[in-house]
């Protein structure tokens, strides 16, 4: 799956806000998230600056909050049901 790495403080604002259908991820920059404006339920995984793997959360829905977590470096969003990822695991 594609990874679409999103920098600067608008692009990680915005995020996927307003998009109807995804078929890629995006990586953010950031420990926390919101899904204000979002049209569907995400996946999300948290990671440390190497790429471990810290948090996984499944089918975040729209209108939620990730408060920032200790020891995230990066955000991924993924469509849901498309990962299959454990805590641990490595992303490169």
């Amino acid at each position: 799956m594609e990874i679409k790495e999103l920098n600067g403080f608008w692009d990680n604002f915005k995020g996927l806000m307003f998009k109807k259908n995804i078929n890629y991820a995006i990586r953010l920059k950031c420990n926390g998230i919101h899904t204000f404006f979002m049209r569907m339920p995400i996946d999300v995984v948290l990671t440390d600056k190497e790429g471990i793997i810290i948090d996984i959360i499944y089918n975040l829905k729209p209108w939620k909050i990730i408060l920032p977590k200790k020891n995230v470096y990066y955000t991924y969003e993924f469509p849901i049901n498309l990962i299959n990822f454990k805590i641990g695991d490595k992303i490169s």
